[in-house]
């Protein structure tokens, strides 16, 4: 079961309000549900708050500002991707420089990420069977 802490749904909350603008850009696409995958923003997860993602594929997709790449962020994203990835999440990280530069191929990219991963739950090829029935 997925369940998240307090302290993640806070943060969850105060940063659908904020909002950088690639993470604003790529939402915005994210919403006509490409793909046909369905995306939520800012969903906590444990400790976390995952930029978006697509739960039945569990693909987390991190959009990377400069602050990534500074301090200790680095190995902390190191870390909180391996927290993921014990708990089944591909992580798909995207520089906000490319969504900014290539919006299309970001949107394509995480397509391409869902269509990489098996669905979480299989379609049933149609009703279940009725009691007594094989």
């Amino acid at each position: 079961m997925l369940s998240a802490s307090a302290n993640a749904f806070r943060i969850a909350k105060r940063e659908r309000r904020s909002g950088n603008l690639p993470e604003v850009l790529i939402w915005r696409e994210l919403r006509k549900r490409p793909g046909g995958y369905k995306f939520r923003r800012q969903h906590p997860l444990g400790d976390v708050v995952l930029d978006f993602t697509c739960l039945e594929r569990r693909v987390a997709i991190e959009i990377d500002g400069i602050a990534h790449e500074r301090g200790d962020r680095p190995e902390r994203d190191v870390r909180r991707d391996a927290w993921l990835d014990v708990r089944d999440f591909a992580v798909l990280r995207i520089p906000a420089r490319y969504v900014l530069g290539n919006l299309e191929g970001a949107i394509a990219a995480i397509v391409s990420a869902c269509d990489a991963r098996s669905p979480l739950h299989h379609p049933s090829g149609g009703p279940l069977p009725r009691s007594g029935e094989a």
